[in-house]
């Protein structure tokens, strides 16, 4: 399984997403679920992708190849005028993967993919989308200004309950880092590492990123502080009376 968020705030964008593929007693596989293309003062583009790990990376290698390969007819992520046309192009792509495969036997489900989208092209805005297996897709909005992807369930709450507009990249990281925080302490299924990228807006290039490993200093006491904080808010709750 997976769980990948892209949050966007006033300064920006960030995205995050774990590791795991497969989860079993004896079955565990690491992949990276973050794709990034920069053209420094031009474009930045950053993709996060669940579900059927043979469809995303067929996605992510056919994105590659047509960004790499000039001649090439199909156009590429790094020359389309907008963020919109960028998710336009990886829709598509999505279908033709997906088309590509399910003809050996299985129905296009056994194949499906979501991916979040996210960045910035020079002369628009920070843009992030959600693109849907069927290769549809939605744009963040004030209303919704994440987009989670995978095995979400868990960590949602407390994007609702803390998330603000004007938060800053430290905190938009702490705030995902307890929801990373209470997805894997929830399901198996979700596991360290965990990958982060900030996007500045209007910076036209990739900002931090970071790998959280499981013995990291700053994840384990965000995590121990969150875990505390609960049992003493909890602690304070009034008791019902007879």
């Amino acid at each position: 399984m997976t769980y990948c968020v892209g949050l966007r705030t006033a300064g920006g964008l960030i995205f995050m997403s774990d590791t795991r593929t497969n989860a079993g007693l004896d079955n565990i596989s690491t992949f990276p679920k973050m794709r990034t293309w920069e053209v420094p003062g031009e474009r930045v583009i950053v993709l996060l992708s669940a579900g059927n790990l043979a469809t995303t990376q067929a996605v992510i290698s056919l994105l590659d190849e047509r960004s790499k390969a000039v001649a090439e007819r199909h156009s590429s992520l790094l020359d389309t005028p907008s963020m919109f046309q960028t998710a336009r192009l990886i829709g598509d792509v999505v279908k033709e993967v997906i088309a590509q495969a399910a003809p050996a036997g299985q129905t296009a489900d056994a194949f499906g993919a979501s991916f979040i989208l996210g960045g910035q092209i020079k002369g628009g805005e920070p843009r992030l989308f959600y693109i849907y297996p069927e290769g549809n897709f939605i744009e963040c909005s004030a209303d919704t200004p994440f987009f989670q992807i995978g095995e979400h369930k868990y960590g949602k709450p407390i994007l609702i309950r803390a998330y603000d507009p004007e938060m800053s990249m430290a905190d938009a990281v702490k705030l995902l880092l307890v929801s990373f925080d209470s997805t894997l302490k929830s399901n198996l299924s979700v596991g360290l590492p965990l990958d982060m990228q900030i996007y500045a807006a209007n910076s036209l290039h990739l900002g931090a990123r970071r790998r959280f490993e499981r013995d990291d200093p700053y994840y384990l006491a965000v995590s121990d502080g969150w875990s505390n904080a609960l049992k003493s808010a909890f602690t304070s709750l009034p008791s019902l009376e007879d």
